[in-house]
């Protein structure tokens, strides 16, 4: 029988391999520039069907020959879809593991629950697939790191579903704010406003016969089922999720840093709570986020139980320059004068798309087409997972300050929490035992 711990050793074993025989022209798969990529689709509520319709968009390139879900209905919907929309049946299984076992595949994409993102990524380059992983790449900052140390140590290509890098109209006016658009670059603020309901207070029910719920906890502390969870809400308990600033603000911080050319702040202060409703939610659902560094600043304001917009948009970014403005957000941006005035403005679309992005969309199929070339013609990735996880990492550490109640001051070659233990204690995680991910 194969054990959980037997499998992963075994994969373990199969990235040494890996690791003798990759080198850096390794990102490019051996594979001819005809041939397709085979995909497996892992976690296949909602995004998933976003990740389908963009291998759909580019399936000269591709075939979905796998899908897995812990959820047996959420498994056999999709699977029909994706016959629909491949002409072929795919693989369908509950079990991760058999899908990473099988040579057949070639790459993998991730919309499980954050508390699996990084351990199923980890485990998908081990066992020599290429990874599409969604935001956040990790449910803490340690994985961060050893996701990034198992790309480099086998050498497959880790793209983070932040599929703004892959935007056109968003490459191109960061490259003008790079090049002096709004005189020196020095602060931005982005925001996230939505309606969300409570979640009530969950009770303990009977495990649907569908779910296996052991698998679905995966390398979480095991918890009893409880009627309030799956398949969304486990977003705002902190054993499993990581609060609106990973599920939403990764997107627009990851802007601002990439508009500012900063990558890890100095210091973070995180200042909000839970307003709106009482009940199981253990995240805020207002927050305001600050991002100090030497010359640049960055903040992130949450509302997600009242959708007050801000310029007239549910979320965006503005950065802000020495001779003027410029707001991005994924249908457009618009640019400013001092006095703001507005002197330019670019729109994809009729109307703004600054709401979630959880259907189809262009910039996830320039997102995945990027990810599908880079695969088969070493293009260069929009979102490596070096880029993606600085991002994720400073709203993690937003929500280690905000626990904390404390202002942290931060090593900013590697983000690690200075002169405050109790904080640095949140860096990582506890694992159920025979789970832990291994580097």
């Amino acid at each position: 029988m194969l054990t959980r711990r037997k499998f992963m050793d075994h994969l373990a074993t199969g990235a040494a391999t890996l690791a003798v025989t990759s080198t850096a022209k390794s990102y490019a798969r051996i594979i001819g520039a005809n041939d397709r990529v085979n995909f497996a689709v892992i976690g296949l509520n909602s995004r998933a069907y976003a990740h389908l319709s963009s291998l759909k968009a580019n399936r000269k390139d591709v075939q979905i020959t796998h899908v897995c879900d812990v959820e047996t209905n959420i498994l056999h919907k999709f699977a029909a879809r994706t016959k629909q929309a491949f002409d072929q049946a795919p693989a369908a299984d509950q079990d991760f593991r058999k899908v990473l076992a099988s040579a057949d595949v070639d790459a993998i994409t991730i919309a499980t629950p954050d508390h699996w993102h990084a351990p199923m990524a980890i485990a998908g380059v081990q066992a020599g697939k290429h990874v599409y992983v969604e935001k956040p790449c990790s449910h803490n900052p340690a994985e961060g790191v050893m996701l990034i140390q198992a790309q480099r140590k086998t050498g497959k290509l880790v793209q983070m579903g932040t599929q703004q890098r892959s935007s056109p109209h968003t490459i191109k006016i960061v490259d003008e704010i790079h090049n002096g658009r709004i005189g020196r670059a020095y602060a931005a603020n982005a925001w996230y406003a939505n309606n969300r309901k409570s979640i009530g207070v969950g009770k303990p029910a009977p495990i649907p016969a569908t779910l296996d719920w052991d698998l679905w906890q995966g390398p979480a502390p095991r918890q009893p089922y409880k009627d309030n969870v799956q398949p969304y809400n486990w977003h705002w308990f902190k054993i499993w999720g990581t609060g609106e600033a990973l599920n939403n603000g990764t997107h627009e911080v990851d802007v601002s840093r990439w508009a500012l050319g900063v990558d890890y702040p100095k210091a973070i202060t995180a200042t909000g709570g839970r307003y709106q409703f009482k009940d199981d939610w253990q995240f805020y659902d207002t927050l305001t986020a600050t991002f100090v560094y030497d010359d640049h600043i960055i903040s992130w304001d949450n509302k997600c139980c009242n959708r007050m917009k801000t310029y007239n948009r549910d979320r965006g970014t503005c950065i802000i320059g020495t001779t003027g403005s410029v707001i991005i957000d994924r249908g457009g941006y618009e640019v400013f004068d001092l006095n703001g005035n507005q002197v330019d403005e670019f729109k994809v679309g009729a109307s703004s798309a600054s709401d979630d992005l959880v259907g189809a969309d262009s910039m996830t199929d320039r997102h995945f087409a990027n990810f599908i070339a880079a695969i088969r013609t070493g293009e260069k990735l929009n979102a490596p997972i070096e880029v993606g996880n600085v991002a994720v990492t400073m709203l993690q550490l937003a929500n280690v300050a905000w626990e904390t109640n404390s202002e942290l001051q931060l090593d900013p070659k590697n983000a690690h929490i200075q002169n405050n233990p109790e904080a640095m204690k949140l860096w990582g995680r506890t694992y159920e035992k025979g789970w832990e991910p291994k580097v």
